[in-house]
């Protein structure tokens, strides 16, 4: 019998301090599926002047980005979803 699929890991925009400043995502820098190392930078946000590099939560595969690159994006809102390194669908 196949255990169910554990919830996905979602890379949510952090709160950088910021309040009132725009942020929005400037780009992808992994496309969906791709295989990420935890740390790997996967996205940069534009804040202001400042870019911030957003990094992968865990070791798997991004399976879904919830966003567009020049979306304006809040604190808190869910950017992508991961999935664990073995977990899910084949390879």
């Amino acid at each position: 019998m196949a255990s169910a699929s554990p919830s996905p890991v979602r890379l949510v925009v952090p709160d950088l301090g910021m309040p009132g400043a725009s942020l929005t995502l400037s780009l992808w820098l992994v496309p969906e599926g791709a295989a990420v190392l935890e740390g790997d930078r996967v996205a940069e946000l534009l804040c202001g002047a400042a870019t911030v590099d957003l990094e992968a939560p865990i070791t798997g595969r991004l399976v879904r980005q919830l966003v567009d690159e020049d979306d304006v994006v809040a604190p808190g809102t869910a950017l992508a979803e991961f999935e664990a390194a073995g977990e899910g669908g084949e390879s």
